[in-house]
């Protein structure tokens, strides 16, 4: 398996690159935030990589960290998901913005990207829901971060009257208008601030929280 390649760039559009590895280039597919982070050719370039081995072809597959691989692997345990709509995902959502709306039960944020619809992005939501905590475990997948910066390593879980708490104040932002996703990541820090009375003051200190993002 290839897992790393080091090389010269020697091209890069927008679905692909090719690396120049010691006189032989490899034509390697990357997210569009990947790709835009190589520089220009002739750089010198490392990506770590991922081959896909399919009966009439190796397709070599380029990330810029270990998370965005974790993610790519992950995205493909969908049914219905290929390493093209994997891509796409993470094209419009880092790893820890795919995390993040995850955990959040968020598929209005992964039906963003292209190719991917409402169906689909529920399918992904309710399936990785249940292996996305595995991944944060080993620390393959950001744990500890969401597109807003959220809940920091070692945060402890909440406690049961605490989730319930957050489910009805995650409910009453959503009715305010915020997606599911912003209003996960507001909640997470007020919880780690101190355990809320009622969901009233949950919901007052979430606020503040959205207030202070913007």
């Amino acid at each position: 398996m290839i897992a790393q390649l080091s090389g010269r760039l020697v091209i890069c559009d927008l679905n692909h690159l090719v690396l120049d590895v010691q006189g032989v280039g490899y034509l390697v597919h990357a997210t569009g935030r990947t790709l835009g982070q190589v520089g220009q050719a002739g750089d010198m370039v490392t990506l770590l990589t991922e081959l896909l081995v399919r009966e009439e072809s190796l397709t070599l597959y380029g990330f810029s960290d270990e998370a965005e691989r974790a993610a790519f692997k992950m995205l493909q345990t969908v049914q219905g998901v290929g390493a093209k709509a994997a891509l796409s995902i993470l094209t419009t959502l880092t790893s820890d913005e795919l995390s993040a709306a995850i955990m959040a039960g968020d598929k209005a944020m992964v039906s963003r990207a292209d190719g991917i619809g409402p169906k689909l992005a529920q399918r992904i939501v309710n399936e990785l829901a249940q292996k996305l905590p595995a991944l944060m475990a080993s620390g393959l997948m950001p744990s500890a971060q969401t597109a807003q910066g959220t809940v920091k390593d070692g945060a402890a879980a909440p406690s049961d009257a605490s989730g319930q708490l957050a489910q009805d104040a995650l409910s009453a932002l959503v009715n305010l208008g915020y997606s599911r996703t912003e209003a996960f990541a507001a909640i997470g820090r007020s919880l780690q601030e101190g355990e809320p009375q009622d969901v009233s003051a949950l919901i007052a200190s979430a606020l503040k929280q959205l207030g202070q993002g913007r």
